[in-house]
Parts: C-alpha cells; structure tokens; sequence
C-alpha cells in the first residue's frame, strides 16, 4: 500500500471534563481530568494507522517528558516517526481541552515545537514522497510551512488532502489551488465562505465556492447531519450514524484520516467517504481523541452492521 504522509502538529492534550462549557469570565469546578495525545497532525496520523494503512508522520516535539512520550505513542500505533525532530529548544506543543457532559469542547492550542517547524522539516519530507500516495495537511503549523509541504507534494504527484483548521484570517489562495480535497468542518466552512451553513444545501453553496477558488474536491463535516462532498462531476451526501455523544474531540480527525485510509486503500471518493463518516461516529463515542479512533476491524463491523440494518 503507498505511504500517507501526515506534515502537522503533535501535540499533548490536557483535558478538563465540566458539566458544561464555561461562559467568558466564569469558573465552574470540573469532575474529572486526564492527559492524553494529541494534535491534529499526530490524530489524523493514528487514525489512518489504525485502519491499516503505512504512515509517516513528520513533524516536531519538545524536549520535555511529554515529547517522549508522544513519539512513543505514535510508534506504539504503527506510526513511522522517523521525520520527527526532538527539538531541545523549546515544549512540546500541548492542547487545553474543557470537555461538557453533552460532548461539546472548547480548546485552546499552544504550539510550542509546532510553530517552529521550518524548512530543514520540508526537506525530511520531500525525502518521503516518491512511493506516497497521500499528504495530508493541517493549519497547527506555520502557514508558509502548509505551504510549501503542499507545493513539494503538488510536485510529486501526490494528493493533498487540506484540513483548513484552525482558519487562518485569510486562508491563502495558492493553498486553495494546491490542495487537492480540503475538508473543512461547518464551522470552518463558514468561516471561509463567508456565511453560515445550517443545512446541505449551505454546504453545496461553499463547496462550490471552494472548488471556484481552485481545490477539486470539497468535502464539508457537517457534525450530527453527516457529510457533503462536491467534485467537478457530482455531489453527493452521506448521512451520519446517530450515536451518542460521549467526546467530540478528535471526530473531525477520525474523519480525515479515514479518509486518507480508504483512498489509500483503493476505495472510490464516495467509499472512502462513508468510512470517514463511521469514523468520526464511533470516535465520538469515547473519551479522548486517539483512544477513540477505531481500528479496521471495528470499522468495517460497524459499517456491515449499520448498512444492513
């Protein structure tokens, strides 16, 4: 099977569960606390790993206890970690997470190591891409370093799968051009569009806006409604499995690096699709982000299941 490349943030998440989502200036007294890894790069990384496909992940850590740890949890799920740097400089990017009984987050992201990932970590990268099928990108890193990992893989041939998160103020439009699927979620999709989406057929208006703006293919997280994808020849919808909600955070990565899997894996855009979508529902089922992500065997029996009830 050809590589997936993850370029992105490995972070530690340090998670607060309350009853509820504090307003600006409140204190609420939580119920429970815990550390776990994290980052948008690492989860998508271990989201695909887990399915089964071959990953690298490059990218940088702290030289504190928690750099160490987050290289070991990635290898521990199959994640090859020779592209990241131990960068003795500085922390480890950690995430600070306040979680509500209903499964809504709020999350506040320190970069630490992520923010100086620069160009000698574009060149551990380039190294990686002939034989790799798939890059995928996220925004926890400098912007100019989204950039040029996009162009170098653009170069090579290899498919760029963008998830614009967090949204920069304004999202460049050379990355629009150089990524070949960008998945943002409604929020984000909003955000970029310009007007808020509360339905699929909000959501067909801004992929179609940022197909207009240069990416083939725009897939749109729509949450609890499922998703949207729009390509140049169609557009298609696939409901979400209802499920409830334990922890929503790292759904969205589930997604991505499903995704990635599946379209490593040989499936159509449309397969591939509908195992993000069965992802992100069963990691919203569990605590944490990586610990969430399901492996291929509870996938593909959750897919069986769903489809044949």
């Amino acid at each position: 099977m050809p590589a997936i490349i993850v370029f992105g943030s490995i972070n530690m998440d340090l998670v607060a569960h309350s009853p509820r989502l504090p307003v600006p200036g409140e204190t609420l007294l939580g119920n429970n606390f815990s550390t776990s890894p994290g980052g948008k790069g690492a989860n998508q990384a271990i989201a695909a790993a887990k399915l089964g496909a071959v990953v690298k992940m490059v990218g940088r850590v702290g030289g504190d206890r928690f750099g160490k740890e987050l290289l070991d949890n990635l290898q521990a799920n199959g994640v090859d970690t020779a592209g990241v740097v131990i960068d003795s400089e500085v922390s480890s990017g950690v995430a600070l997470i306040v979680v509500g009984d209903n499964g809504e987050n709020q999350i506040v992201v320190v970069p630490g190591a992520n923010e100086r990932v620069a160009s000698e970590d574009i060149d551990r990268l380039i190294d990686l891409l002939p034989g790799s099928a798939i890059l995928l990108l996220q925004l926890e890193i400098p912007l100019p370093m989204a950039i040029a990992a996009a162009k170098a893989a653009k170069q090579a041939g290899v498919t760029v799968i963008l998830d614009p998160t967090p949204v920069p103020p304004n999202l460049p439009s050379e990355l629009y051009q150089l990524a070949d699927i960008i998945t943002p979620n409604e929020v984000e999709a909003s955000q970029l569009a310009g007007f808020s989406i509360n339905d699929p057929k909000d959501a067909i208006q801004a992929a179609t806006l940022f197909r207009q703006r240069g990416t083939p293919i725009a897939t749109i997280k729509l949450g609890e409604r499922g998703a949207l994808c729009a390509t140049a020849e169609d557009s298609f919808f696939i409901p979400a499995f209802p499920q409830t909600v334990t922890d929503a955070v790292g759904a969205g990565d589930a997604f991505n690096g499903a995704m990635a899997a599946g379209l490593a894996t040989g499936l159509s855009l449309r397969e591939a699709v509908l195992w993000a979508t069965a992802a992100g529902a069963i990691a919203i089922t569990q605590n944490g982000a990586q610990a969430a992500m399901p492996n291929r065997q509870t996938l593909l029996a959750f897919l069986q299941e769903r489809i044949r009830s």
